[in-house]
């Protein structure tokens, strides 16, 4: 295998455990197991599972933004456009093993000293945020800037909230809702 194919070997191997079982809950040998390469070869990618988790993050994200680009970009009309982050939801619901946000389930692990995958997470939800705003600007006439910041704001929490409770309750009905309740955040307005 190429390195940089073992690179990303790594990273998405670690990643499933980390997202299925939990960060804390998984182990640098397991990882390797898991792998199945030798400790030394993870070193020689990683410093420390610290360092995996980041790019397990980084991965993730960027996956999730490039989807989110595409499913906003498929549709022709602003409204759906503005709702296009539930039905990116609703379809990773529908995905195997759904664990809820990857994000929020390492942060609910962290401890206070993990400052750098904290930055890391923090970092993300800003970029959801401005890509979000950034929807709403381009699709709602005449705004001002508190009034973009307050229905992406809106949007984004109820993106998160839906994220969550799907999981919680091990069904979609808080996507639906949340899908249900959003256009209140943008009704009267001009959209483009």
């Amino acid at each position: 295998m190429h390195r940089n194919d073992l690179h990303e070997h790594i990273i998405t191997s670690a990643g499933n455990l980390f997202y299925s079982q939990g960060y804390n809950s998984t182990g640098i040998n397991e990882i390797i197991s898991t792998c199945d390469i030798a400790k030394a070869t993870l070193y020689s990618h990683f410093k420390s599972k610290e360092d995996i988790c980041i790019a397990y993050l980084k991965q993730r994200h960027k996956f999730f933004m490039e989807s989110l680009k595409a499913y906003v970009g498929e549709r022709n009309e602003s409204r759906p456009k503005l709702l296009a982050i539930f039905d990116l939801l609703r379809d990773m619901y529908m995905e195997e093993n759904f664990q809820g946000c990857w994000n929020i389930k390492t942060l609910g692990e962290l401890s206070p000293h993990q400052t750098k995958i904290l930055g890391v997470i923090q970092k993300q939800k800003k970029e959801l945020l401005l890509f979000l705003g950034e929807v709403v600007g381009n699709n709602i006439s005449n705004l001002s800037k508190a009034e973009i910041e307050k229905i992406s704001s809106g949007l984004y929490l109820l993106y998160e909230s839906a994220v969550t409770e799907s999981h919680l309750f091990k069904n979609d009905w808080p996507i639906f809702m949340a899908r249900n309740i959003a256009p209140s955040l943008f009704v009267d307005m001009d959209l483009k």
